[in-house]
């Protein structure tokens, strides 16, 4: 039986632990928290009118069947655990009027903004971008959503499931002609949406897929297309109680199957004497603890920088992703809104400049101006009072960093004024519940850095394209899971990582 270390109780690390349980591994769990779940955070806030609950990470779960297959595979069912609700619509994308007041418009009356929901079934959403923008604009997204199908196969088949160690890996791989025509090595998402879009807003809201994996969708991979092609195939689903829900029943799965799970205690290193893993060091411990196999759940630029003896190199990471800054509100009254709602800026450029800045010409990053607003407001009595909603509000930002590619969001007032102006622009786009807060909480870049390790605040771990960091470590022993390691961010792509790993590591 060998000894394993899982370093981090987020999804990825407890979906290993319990994969690597049931190959018959003596498995241990170090999480710095309190509590488990890592990104998957949760927040509860007990008011005069009752108790609010929120998701403070994922507020929805797509591809459910490698979470059914997951507890298959440790002997359990999901639907044990998990009410999974369909969502329809999956997001309400909210556009801003084209024509000025007074004139008519092409797309509803004129001035006013234009809504487009998304669902799950390719012809009713084909059907809906028809009403909405016309037949020419419908027949643009069907050509478009096959060649997102081309590369969602492609990914499935040759990338998701299996190792990428290099660029060589990569390679290798039995690419078909039509595979490598559809991912469109060297195009970017923009530049696919541009190809194949004729409709502005057709254009953004493909454009806003970038952002799923911390990127810009003016540098992002066109290959991207299949994170769209994966929400609105396959459905998106919501679990009664809230996403943080999945958690306990990833720690439950644990627990049944012997892992021990040691939550507030922070692994401050990994000892790789001689060229292998043979533990982790504790914090407050005199002795380190031995190990035969070493998990990291942890973002892989934390991995190779503070924990390994000597800093090793990653050279995946290239890009600099975004972070996100969030207000949790406890709302009176019913606002009409669907589950997932996305209210664009007329200028989507505008947020990626600030968002991102330009080191390079001296140019520094800063809050958004006029911000894309995502809102989340489950329709669920388990998480608000009655009378009440929960909404859960982001707006993409730059990260927490004293340089041209980041901000100072402890600066005293910034988070508090930029909290101000959120609701403003959520105001000005037909929103207003300023005066229907019963309390509102403001989450920084710099609180994610502080309670969940992501360097920079950055919601979805460390930038990358086709290529992320692999999943083997630089030393014999050591293995990363998680959203900055192959294959990518998201709960099901961590999920994924997880079983990479238990199939690299093998039975006992």
């Amino acid at each position: 039986m060998s000894r394993v270390v899982v370093i981090g109780a987020g999804v990825g690390g407890l979906a290993a632990a319990a994969r690597l349980a049931a190959l018959g591994h003596q498995v241990t769990v170090y999480e710095r928290s309190d509590v488990v779940g890592g990104k998957l955070g949760r927040y509860r806030r007990e008011t005069p009118v009752g108790t609010f609950h929120f998701d403070t990470g994922p507020s929805l779960l797509t591809l459910p069947q490698i979470f059914a297959e997951l507890f298959e595979a440790t002997g359990a069912k999901l639907d044990e655990y998990l009410d999974l609700v369909p969502l329809d619509p999956v997001v309400r994308h909210v556009f801003p009027p084209t024509e000025p007041p007074g004139r008519a418009g092409t797309a509803g009356t004129a001035g006013t903004a234009v809504v487009l929901d998304s669902c799950a079934d390719p012809a009713a959403f084909a059907t809906r971008i028809g009403d909405r923008f016309g037949d020419g604009a419908a027949a643009d997204w069907r050509r478009l959503w096959r060649r997102a199908e081309r590369v969602w196969d492609a990914s499935w088949r040759d990338i998701l499931r299996r190792p990428v160690d290099s660029p060589l890996a990569l390679a290798k791989l039995a690419w078909r002609l039509p595979d490598l025509t559809a991912i469109a090595p060297g195009r970017t998402l923009r530049g696919l949406g541009r190809r194949h879009l004729r409709e502005p807003r057709l254009r953004t809201m493909l454009d806003r897929y970038a952002t799923y994996t911390g990127a810009d969708p003016r540098r992002a991979p066109a290959a991207l297309v299949a994170i769209p092609y994966a929400e609105l195939a396959f459905g998106a689903w919501y679990p009664r109680g809230g996403l943080g829900t999945l958690a306990d029943a990833l720690l439950s799965r644990c627990l049944d199957l012997g892992v021990v799970v040691a939550t507030g205690t922070t692994v401050t290193g990994i000892d790789t004497a001689g060229g292998w893993v043979h533990g982790v060091r504790l914090a407050g411990a005199s002795a380190p603890v031995p190990a035969d196999v070493v998990v990291a759940n942890a973002d892989a630029l934390t991995v190779y920088r503070d924990l390994l003896p000597t800093p090793g190199r990653l050279t995946r990471l290239t890009d600099r992703s975004l972070a996100g800054f969030v207000l949790l509100l406890g709302v009176r009254g019913d606002s009409g809104l669907a589950h997932h709602n996305v209210f664009f800026p007329a200028d989507y450029d505008a947020e990626f400049d600030a968002v991102f800045g330009d080191p390079g010409r001296g140019v520094p990053a800063r809050p958004v101006p006029d911000p894309t607003v995502f809102v989340s407001v489950p329709d669920d009595p388990l998480v608000r009072p009655p009378g009440h909603e929960a909404w859960f509000v982001l707006v993409n930002a730059p990260r927490q960093a004293r340089t041209l590619d980041g901000i100072d969001w402890r600066r005293p007032g910034l988070a508090d004024a930029y909290a101000d102006r959120v609701l403003d622009v959520l105001a000005a786009r037909g929103v207003d519940v300023r005066d229907r807060l019963v309390f509102r909480e403001v989450r920084t870049p710099a609180d994610l850095a502080t309670s969940a390790g992501a360097p920079g605040g950055a919601i979805h771990g460390t930038a990358g394209g086709l290529l992320r960091t692999p999943n083997r470590g630089p030393v014999p022993g050591l293995f990363l899971v998680g959203g900055s390691t192959h294959p990518g961010g998201g709960l099901p792509m961590v999920a994924l990582s997880a079983q990479i790993v238990a199939d690299r590591i093998g039975p006992a």
